[in-house]
Parts: C-alpha cells; structure tokens; sequence
C-alpha cells in the first residue's frame, strides 16, 4: 500500500472529516483553461528543457513525463520524487473509470449510456425515493449530470463519514433534474463503480488490473468504501509512468503499443464530446474528461485535487502528465492555470517542433 494512502486510510478509521486544504478533501474545479492561452502559443521555447525548467521552479510539481508520437521525450522527478513510484492520482482516476465503464460496454456487460442505473442499484434505493432516480442513467453520472445533491466539496467529509457510501450517494436529495447542469461529484462516479462490480461481478480493482495492464497501466492501490466497493473517482495509486500510458491509450485511440485494441475509438469520441459546462467557469466536461483548447489544439484533460493531470493532444499525437503534492489545492490557489500555462508556453511549442525529429529518453530505474 503507497504511504499516501496508508495515510487516508487511517483518517477513515479515525472517523476523522476531510476538510477542503487537507490530503483527503476534494476541491471543485473551478479553474478553466485562461483565454490567451487556448487561440496560440506564447512562447517560442524550442526544445523540452524550458519545460523541465519550468516545471522545477513549480514548487508542488513533483513529476513531469511528456510524450509525443509515443516517444517519451521527458521522465522528470523533482525534488525527490520518482517517476516510477506509485502516487495518489485524486480525481484524475475519474477518467480511468470511465475508461472502465467504456471497456464494459464494448463487452456487453453495459448496454450503454442510456441504461438506467436502477438496473444495477435499485437495492440501494432509498425505501421511498424520489421519482426521478428511476430516470438517472449510466450517461448521467458520467457527465455529473445525475441531478443529485453534490458528494463533493464541502460535502466529502460526511460522505465517506457514512456506512454505506453507494446508499447515501443515492439518497442525497435532487438539486436539479436528471440531465440538467453539471454537478460535479465523486459520488456519481463512485456510483459507476458499483455498477461496474454489479455488472460484472467482479471488483473494480480486477477489472482495472486486467483490462488495463496490457495497455501499460497498473494500478498499486485502490481505496474501497466499508462495503468493499473501490472508490470511484478518488484515492487511486498508480505510477506516473502509468498515468502517462494511460493517456497514450486514449492519444493511440485506444489501442496498447502492439495495436491490441482495449478500448472502442468509438468510446472515446463520445468521452471527448462536450455535454455540459461547469457551473462555476466555461469549462466544458465530457465523459469523465475536460474539453477545452490550449495553445490552439483541441485538448482532453483528466484533472485530480492538487495538480495530478492527464493532458492529450490529439492533433499533435502530444501526451503530458503531471503529479503534484496532493495536500494542497490547485483550483482556488492557481496552481493549476499554472500547469495549463506550463503545457501551453513550453510543451505545445517543443512538441511542435520535434515531432518529426524527437528522441526517447531511457527510462529513469
């Protein structure tokens, strides 16, 4: 078990409530791409060492890999930490479950977006629920679109505080109609993993391990609610290097290094389809995935509380991933339009200018 998690199991077991600031809370992303940097880029940084420069004077960045045509052109750790030791992606694991989700689909195991969740959960209603929980579909809780109370945010703490997490996230009560705006809440997503261990009647952890591992991706450690079911949407360890693979899967469009296909182009061209807005700035939010430009390429971005970020880039076949001190906020703090200003100004413009030529680098041991 990684340290990091070692740590937020113990705040469970102490029945201890995670406040926004502290390592287990969970910050409701507020911070969109900035304007000036979505129509071009800034800098004309040729080469990826203005990157790494960049990066190092970031003090919460704590990895940098970057890859382009499936080249890996930088595998940077900075004040200590390791590109190939497991670290707690936060809510960047959201997009990974809805790789899971779409993976049960292509297998039939799923019926598809529209399907009610009451085909899966409805023993976890509420004895007398609200009418509209019958109309929530799987779609639903991908795009934060479920109409229920928000887990997230100010409300995290008693959730994780309660005895059954799939019941309570079901029995919050209805801000706004299904398909309505978008309610960001790692409740929903949550939902979609005891979908996927109902569906499948396997846990999430097996199915993660075994339709992911082909593609590069391992995960080390997996948090779980009292009734064993893996946290959907949170508190997942996995390795920077496996978090940058994970990005090459959807960048190759779903296909592993050898051209096995794990995952339906098709699944990706729907997670990657705008369906709502946040709330709280103009960023647009798919299946599990954030849709905006930067540097004027269309980008897919999975985002976790402190900085943890999957970036692709498809036009540019450029794959960047990010792992920050996960203690710390990077919505409210800025920390994160840092990053998008990071990939904009120095990795756009490298990637760029290297595609044709780059060179990979060896891995770090």
């Amino acid at each position: 078990m990684t340290r990091s998690l070692s740590r937020r199991l113990a705040t469970l077991a102490a029945g201890a409530l995670l406040l926004p600031g502290a390592a287990g809370a969970q910050e409701t992303p507020s911070a969109p791409v900035p304007a000036e940097l979505r129509d071009g880029a800034l800098s004309a940084a040729v080469g990826f060492g203005a990157a790494i420069e960049r990066a190092r004077s970031l003090p919460p960045l704590e990895t940098l890999l970057v890859a382009v045509d499936g080249q890996t052109q930088v595998d940077e750790g900075f004040r200590g930490s390791r590109t190939n030791a497991s670290t707690n992606i936060k809510s960047a694991s959201k997009s990974v479950v809805s790789a899971l989700v779409g993976i049960a689909i292509d297998k039939g195991l799923i019926e598809g977006p529209d399907q009610p969740i009451s085909d899966f959960l409805r023993a976890d209603f509420p004895a007398d629920p609200d009418l509209r929980l019958a109309s929530v579909t799987v779609g639903h809780l991908l795009s934060m679109q479920a109409g229920l109370e928000r887990t997230s945010g100010a409300n995290y703490g008693s959730w994780i505080a309660s005895r059954n997490w799939v019941r309570d996230a079901l029995a919050r009560p209805f801000a706004a109609d299904p398909g309505g705006p978008m309610l960001y809440s790692t409740g929903s997503t949550h939902l979609l993993s005891a979908i996927l261990t109902k569906a499948s009647g396997r846990s999430t952890l097996a199915l993660a391990r075994e339709w992911l591992r082909p593609a590069g991706v391992e995960i080390a450690d997996w948090e779980r609610d009292p009734q064993g079911v893996y946290l959907g949407g949170n508190q997942m360890a996995m390795t920077p290097r496996s978090l940058l693979a994970f990005g090459e899967l959807y960048r190759r469009g779903g296909t592993a290094a050898d051209g096995t296909r794990i995952l339906s182009k098709d699944w990706i061209d729907r997670s990657w389809t705008p369906r709502t807005t946040s709330r709280f700035h103009d960023g647009r939010y798919g299946y599990g995935w954030f849709i905006d430009r930067l540097a004027g390429h269309d980008v897919a971005y999975g985002w976790g509380y402190g900085g943890q970020m999957i970036y692709v880039v498809p036009d540019l076949a450029l794959t960047v991933a990010i792992t920050s001190d996960e203690t710390q906020p990077s919505g409210r703090s800025g920390y994160v339009q840092e990053l998008h200003r990071l990939v904009a100004e120095t990795i756009v413009p490298a990637a760029e200018a290297q595609r044709a030529t780059s060179t990979p680098v060896v891995p770090k041991s």
